[in-house]
């Protein structure tokens, strides 16, 4: 079956909102046996929302829409399905009802202009929405669905996984799709690619390849008739790129690096201390972004400058000697973030963020420094001189490390 997607809002044609619910719908459908035919972008004109519509009705199956469910007078996408279809808008008495309940809850009065969420058609039925006021659509007619979900992406995602997806498999008949993503890093795209041939060559499943902020991704999408046999083509693949990928591969599906490496340092007993220089306290921000973090990590230091470095710790005469961006300043600070913090590892970054060289040395030369109590080493990293892009590749690089380690042990 056939889809097609529309996002709305003038805001994403004039690059003021990045279009991120296009990317994550497509990606999603693959997993439903859809063939996604086209993305749409229109603005919060009714004739143009209209006119896509009638298009995208045409095309697909099923037609999947984000966007202008709000209360003002430019939100249209309601008005547009009901043109397309012909039939009149009514407000809801029990959609009314929930959306004045929930407007109290916040302790405020609902604002006249809210009314317009809670209308349908007579071929709608409320999507719910407990993250915000827009109830979503989802529409049958004529053989073919119309999902309406809305922009803001907390909203729509949480719909689409509750509601939509579900209501979606539903509907669809079949073979069952299933999908694995393995997580690499320390290749490029077309080195992973390239051991990968064994599994493209296979078919099913099929494979794509994707360069990701956390390195390079694989996916897995298996289809067959019942569940067993999906998930046995699922694993033959996935045994082939392990053969061949290894220690490259450090995750899979929803894992991240910094909830990977807090399992692992919650799991033996041991605590984590950081210094970085380059990434300017990101490396610290990534690993408290896992709740409960504070069970094993002890605290960072962004010692930017030489003097901060000596001050805790580092020598002075070995950054004389080999200068702040080197194996050996990576492996000291990473000692002295440990032993500042009585912690079990200490982990450092020290590099060349860009976009000017520093110490003589280019832009985008990052090393890694990782010590415990008896030994320290250092690993050493060259990425594209763009400097956001050396802060978070770094950080990347620095989890990576720490995650082989302690899987080792």
């Amino acid at each position: 079956m056939k889809a097609g997607i529309i996002s709305i809002g003038t805001e994403l044609l004039l690059g003021e909102v990045v279009d991120t619910n296009a990317s994550y719908i497509a990606s999603q459908l693959p997993l439903l046996g859809l063939d996604l035919q086209s993305v749409m972008v229109v603005p919060d004109r009714i004739r143009s929302l209209v006119e896509a519509f009638e298009q995208a009705w045409q095309r697909s199956d099923i037609v999947i829409a984000t966007g202008g469910l709000g209360p003002t007078q430019d939100d249209l996408t309601r008005e547009a399905i009901a043109q397309l279809l012909g039939e009149q808008m009514t407000v809801s008495t029990n959609l009314e009802s929930d959306l004045r309940a929930m407007f109290a809850a916040m302790g405020r009065n609902m604002p006249p202009t809210n009314i317009k969420q809670a209308a349908l058609i007579p071929s709608a039925q409320a999507i719910p929405n407990p993250r915000g006021t827009a109830p979503g659509w989802w529409v049958e007619k004529r053989a073919k669905i119309i999902v309406a979900m809305p922009g803001p992406p907390g909203e729509m995602q949480r719909m689409w996984e509750a509601e939509v997806m579900p209501r979606l498999r539903a509907k669809l008949p079949g073979e069952v799709v299933l999908l694995r993503t393995l997580k690499c890093f320390g290749l490029s795209e077309a080195e992973v690619g390239e051991k990968a041939g064994p599994v493209f060559a296979m078919g099913n499943p099929t494979i794509g390849v994707y360069a990701k902020p956390d390195g390079i991704h694989l996916r897995l999408i298996a289809r067959a008739s019942g569940q067993e046999k999906a998930a046995a083509l699922i694993l033959a693949a996935e045994n082939k790129l392990r053969s061949t990928l290894a220690d490259q591969i450090w995750g899979t599906d929803s894992d991240t690096l910094e909830s990977m490496v807090g399992k692992l340092l919650s799991a033996k007993h041991l605590t984590l201390a950081t210094m970085e220089s380059c990434t300017g306290g990101l490396l610290a921000s990534t690993i408290t972004d896992v709740p409960g973090s504070s069970a094993y990590f002890k605290g960072g230091f962004v010692a930017y400058t030489n003097e901060m470095k000596t001050s805790l710790g580092v020598n002075a005469r070995l950054i004389e000697r080999h200068g702040a961006v080197s194996r050996e300043a990576a492996e000291a600070m990473a000692q002295a973030a440990g032993r500042q913090l009585k912690a079990d590892i200490g982990l450092a970054v020290t590099g060349v963020g860009g976009p000017d060289p520093l110490e003589g040395k280019p832009p985008g030369l990052v090393y890694v420094g990782l010590a415990d109590r008896e030994n320290a080493r250092s690993v050493e990293g060259r990425y594209p001189p763009r400097r956001a892009d050396v802060k978070r590749r770094a950080v990347t690089q620095a989890l990576v490390i720490l995650h082989q380690e302690l899987a080792s042990r």
